[in-house]
């Protein structure tokens, strides 16, 4: 009984005809079903039945009660409707945020594929390399290289990942190849420039032990692409994800440096607000960003001079 809404206890009494034959329906007690229609005509301050012994009958604004009501609650229910097949059926507008280089290269053309597969939902892609933060503006899925700032996230890893050291030959002809990470010191180094806190710092790793490296050099910037530009026009060491420099270092049109030390993890991630009560278009993007990253994965280890 405490289930159900005034209103839809209402509608139920006008329906059922009697005060005993609504209180076996909800599995009351008739005096029951009495105090509540009581409490709620007090409540809306009118009179609702007019009822005797034998007989109920609605009083015009009961009868304006159940007329509306009757109509909100069929609303109501078609709303709840619509919201649970949610769960079930991709539709609707998908909130996604990716890093900047990451996000042109990879996630909007596979946001372009999920779309045709999925005709019934909208995409908005915002880009930025800023991390996520708890208060920040809703998305439905976020997709990250590298570790998380907050813990307190809910991920899925979408691929492995590295980050490598990477020149052109034109520089390393010129200026000679680095043998241990203290040599990167007397080397022009190309920085991506997104956290003061860390800018310039590197950290290589190399059988369980740590280096620290503070590098400079004459260009640094915020976004990744120019950065890679640069590299390849020969200013530089730079330090970059796995998935922009394989092609370039397949090419031969990049090297790798260093390539007995590694680098703090940076797989890439798919964040998202809850574990539970995922939408059906948020768990099938996240699953066909899985799907299709491993599948890009695969066919780039099959080229010759893969990773």
């Amino acid at each position: 009984m405490d289930n159900v809404s005034d209103l839809g206890f209402f509608v139920l009494l006008a329906r059922s005809g009697s005060l005993a034959a609504c209180a076996q329906q909800l599995g009351v007690t008739p005096p029951t079903v009495s105090k509540r229609l009581a409490a709620l005509e007090r409540r809306l301050g009118v009179r609702l039945l007019n009822r005797s012994t034998r007989r109920m009958a609605l009083t015009p604004e009961g009868e304006a009660y159940v007329a509306d009501g009757t109509r909100l609650m069929e609303e109501l229910n078609a709303l709840e409707q619509r919201v649970a097949a949610a769960r079930d059926t991709p539709r609707g507008l998908l909130r996604v945020q990716a890093t900047l280089g990451f996000g042109r290269r990879y996630v909007a053309p596979l946001v372009s594929q999920f779309m045709q597969q999925q005709p019934d939902v909208d995409v908005l892609l915002q880009l930025s390399d800023k991390p996520p933060t708890r208060d920040q503006p809703h998305h439905d899925v976020m997709v990250r290289v590298g570790p998380l700032p907050d813990a307190r996230w809910n991920a899925r890893r979408l691929a492995p990942n590295r980050r490598v050291l990477v020149a052109s030959p034109l520089y390393l002809k010129q200026f000679g190849e680095p043998r241990t990470p203290a040599e990167l010191h007397q080397h022009r180094c190309i920085v991506i420039r997104q956290d003061d806190d860390t800018f310039g710092t590197w950290h290589l790793r190399q059988a369980g032990r740590t280096e620290t490296v503070k590098v400079r050099g004459r260009c640094s910037t915020n976004d990744g692409e120019t950065a890679m530009a640069w590299a390849l026009d020969g200013h530089g060491i730079l330090l970059r994800s796995e998935w922009d420099a394989a092609a370039y270092v397949r090419s031969g049109r990049l090297q790798r440096v260093l390539p007995g030390w590694s680098f703090p993890g940076a797989d890439i991630v798919a964040v998202y607000p809850t574990q539970q009560n995922l939408a059906a278009k948020t768990r099938a993007f996240i699953d066909f960003l899985a799907d299709s990253l491993a599948d890009k994965r695969a066919g780039r280890r099959g080229e010759a001079g893969g990773w």
